[in-house]
């Protein structure tokens, strides 16, 4: 069946749940209620989803088979509001949700959304990979920090991988097969040690796919990555009251890709034509060689909990490392034959301990508590070459004459610590208060070296108090009313991206950001109707932000860079300046308003609906930002061409970069969002079932960079179908299903004209048969071409499942 989604919950109780979750019980034929509990731990505690007094979507593996969500990114097709991406360089992914962006380039180790492994915070590199062996994901919109791990304004996503069950042999496989290349098999396998007492679960998945279908005009290469990831996990209980349990997950990861273009006569007739047409829906770049990047990740966590007198004490504990290396063209505009690579390594390392004391029996008939000790430690290092191309004179050809790779590191190490505590009132049978706390101590230590020297030595520490409260009434045992508030913050940010050796003040002012403040307020209601089968929630917010990280997007803001020229054998010969662009990043202050609601149905016990929707609308408020703004007017221009050093310099002055004072959107999502479900199931023979669902995800328009008058989106729908048999028992399953169904091919994000800045040689003739050279100057070169994303190509597939014993 297809359970309750949107907001409130995508699914109910489905195969595994969380740590400690107990299985709602079994429903009797006339109960519906009983069977649509949805147990989560929002609150470090297990409840029904419909008695927390927050927005929380949960995912189960039920649900993740049933709509084949192989790919992480995917569960934000069944929460509206939420963007998840990663980063075409491979380091790191983000989360968007409520009214603002996140990108882990610009904003540091630091969400808007925090993400959990086990209960363990977690880069979200590491989780938005492939899916396999999930017991239930928790989406919990606002903000999050004083029960669990850090603070984050937005939310958190919480991933509870399956646990050891002590008692039973049991496995399944599951195989995915499509016509655009996708292999993906995936299983596991559990395995009673000492039966009720130990227990040892192996998980893995191998996928191999072709990325996002772009393709080279250049080459018949087609764009790869393949997966190998496995997981061992373990379950000690030697007594009633003692549960010790321990994960390692490995993820190694290769690809190969091309970064998308288009002609931008596409979108503006007055554009140069380009050699060679491409549109979006075409699917091309015109880059020679692929992007690489290699990820492995390696992921440690255990977890310890004793029970006694009604009190349980619990320790959670993680590490992990990661090792990426990528490359990059820095010939974006391809003014050269070949492309000129940028080559990163980053090799990080973090850990974390939490330490909790909290009830199981209510203190007093009427008092619930949590409190506890957090830490945690990161340590990034990514060393990089930051080039830049020389280009011959143009009576010599102007071809490369050489490229100049300046090494640049940034390292650093932080350390949060905290004590957090939160107390929950139940007033009556129908009334509860709660609030919690947490302080946070912070430090950072971070440098940027740039060949040798260090140009940026950055250390802060902070301490800071957050806070949480909500109240909630239940008028009648199926409508509850809450209002909830609450705070975050966010320690001040390097950012990593500009290697220019001689930054101006107001440069630099893009560069260190001060601390992120933000405070919320929501109301809402969740009803439970009709004996569990229907249920409506509506939940109001505002949140406002003081000194938000706004990133601007696109292809950034030119600026003026110092570079060090070197000959041949790396000795600097003297420092020249460039027109470079890069996205920087304002402190600005950030008011956010939305609505979130939810209805499911379930119509008759064979057929079931579900639709959620979210309105989220952050603007900036009188904010600076950096900006390109030749014309000097204080507004962004709409730029198309990369100007000239001389047009950027009469420009900006000895700033070197321009800034303007803005009220526009903080993101660049849809505020409108909408999820649709449906599934009518009905006997097919013997134990066996039919089925027939369908996906619906709406995104409405956008309005994209108010500096660039072309990326903009319309609104766009995109519909997933299914249809298979399955066995009554769950034992086995054939599926076939279309994602994309309608081939739906919407550009999604447009940058201006891709550029290329390099050094010119200039030519002095010839002395002693050799060619004399002069200069360099600065120049650039504007592409016909900008760079796209577009919507995921449709597909056609096959999936398979077995599962015996426990699965």
């Amino acid at each position: 069946m297809l359970c309750s989604a949107g907001l409130s919950g995508i699914c109910g109780i489905g195969i595994g749940a969380p740590a400690l979750a107990q299985t709602a019980p079994a429903a009797d034929a006339g109960s519906a209620s009983e069977a649509n509990v949805i147990i989560v731990q929002a609150r470090r505690r297990d409840e029904d989803v419909q008695d927390v007094p927050a927005v929380i979507d949960t995912v189960t593996a039920d649900e993740i088979g049933k709509l084949n969500l192989r790919d992480f990114r995917e569960v934000s097709t069944l929460a509206p509001g939420l963007q998840l991406d990663t980063n075409a360089n491979g380091i790191g992914g983000n989360a968007k949700l409520r009214g603002v962006n996140f990108d882990v380039n610009a904003s540091g180790n630091n969400p808007t959304v925090e993400f959990y492994m086990n209960d363990a915070p977690i880069t979200a590199g590491i989780v938005l990979q492939q899916m396999y062996d999930i017991g239930q994901i928790e989406v919990q919109r606002g903000p999050q920090g004083t029960l669990r791990g850090r603070a984050s304004p937005s939310g958190s996503i919480t991933v509870t991988t399956r646990k050891p069950d002590l008692y039973s042999l049991g496995g399944v496989i599951d195989m995915t097969a499509n016509d655009i290349g996708t292999q993906n098999i995936k299983g596991a396998l559990n395995i009673p040690v000492i039966e009720g007492i130990a227990a040892i679960r192996a998980a893995g998945v191998w996928d191999e796919n072709e990325v996002d279908r772009v393709r080279s005009i250049y080459t018949n290469r087609d764009p790869w990555a393949r997966t190998k990831s496995g997981r061992l996990s373990a379950l000690v209980t030697p007594t009633d009251w003692l549960r010790f349990e321990g994960t390692y997950q490995r993820l190694d990861r290769d690809q190969r890709s091309y970064d998308q273009i288009a002609s931008f006569s596409e979108v503006n007739p007055d554009a140069p034509a380009s050699p060679v047409y491409i549109s979006s829906k075409d699917r091309l770049s015109n880059y020679e060689q692929p992007r690489i990047v290699k990820q492995v990740f390696d992921v440690y966590n255990w977890r310890a909990e004793a029970a006694q007198w009604g009190q349980r004490l619990i320790y959670q504990g993680q590490y992990y490392k990661q090792k990426i290396y990528s490359t990059e063209n820095f010939d974006r505009g391809n003014r050269f034959a070949g492309d000129i690579l940028q080559e990163t390594n980053t090799r990080s390392t973090s850990k974390s301990h939490e330490i909790r004391l909290q009830n199981e029996e209510r203190l007093f008939d009427m008092v619930d508590y949590v409190v506890g000790f957090f830490d945690s430690r990161n340590q990034p290092h990514t060393d990089l070459t930051n080039p830049t191309a020389v280009a011959l004179p143009a009576a010599l050809g102007g071809g490369l004459a050489q490229v100049v790779q300046t090494p640049i590191t940034s390292q650093g190490k932080t350390h949060e610590q905290s004590i957090f505590g939160n107390l929950t009132v139940h007033i009556g049978d129908a009334t509860e208060v709660s609030g919690g706390v947490r302080h946070i101590d912070y430090q950072d230590q971070s440098q940027l070296i740039v060949n040798g020297a260090t140009i940026a030595n950055n250390a802060q520490k902070a301490k800071k108090w957050i806070y949480s409260g909500s109240i909630k009434h239940n008028f009648t045992p199926d409508l509850m009313i809450y209002a909830a508030t609450g705070s975050s913050w966010r320690p001040g940010i390097n950012v990593v991206g500009d290697f220019n050796i001689t930054p101006s003040p107001l440069e630099n002012s893009f560069l260190r950001l001060p601390a992120e403040t933000s405070e919320s307020y929501e109301i809402g209601l969740k009803s439970t109707l009709m004996d569990g089968r229907l249920r409506f929630n509506l939940t109001g917010y505002h949140q406002k932000f003081k000194n938000y990280p706004y990133r601007v997007p696109g292809s950034g803001v030119f600026y003026v860079n110092t570079v060090a020229l070197r000959n041949a054998s790396g000795a600097v010969t003297g420092l020249a300046q460039q027109v470079n662009n890069f996205n920087f990043v304002g402190a600005v202050p950030v008011e956010v308003n939305g609505v979130e609601g939810d209805v499911s149905f379930d119509i008759t016990p064979m057929w079931k609906f579900n639709a959620s929707a979210s309105y989220s609308l952050g603007k900036i408020k009188n904010g600076t930002i950096p900006c390109n703004d030749l014309n000097g007017d204080g507004v962004p221009d709409a730029t198309t061409n990369a100007p000239s050093l001389a047009e950027l310099q009469a420009a900006v002055g000895a700033d070197n970069i321009a800034a303007c004072q803005v009220n526009q959107r903080a993101s660049f999502m849809a505020p409108f969002s909408a999820t649709l479900q449906s599934e009518y199931s009905f006997p097919a023979f013997g134990d066996t079932d039919a089925y027939v669902r369908g996906l619906m995800t709406y995104t409405g328009k956008s309005q994209g960079d108010p500096g660039n008058a072309w990326d903009d989106v319309s609104d766009y729908a995109l519909v997933n179908l299914f249809a298979g048999l399955r066995a009554q028992d769950g034992a086995w399953e054939i599926g076939f299903y279309a994602k994309n169904v309608f081939e739906t091919t919407k550009t999604l994000t447009r940058t201006n004209p891709l550029f290329t800045a390099y050094q010119q040689l200039g030519f002095g003739g010839i002395q002693n048969g050799a060619p004399v050279f002069t200069g360099p100057t600065a120049a650039t070169y504007t592409s016909t071409y900008n760079g796209v994303t577009v919507t995921a190509p449709r597909e056609f597939g096959i999936n398979v499942r077995y599962a015996f014993g426990s699965r």
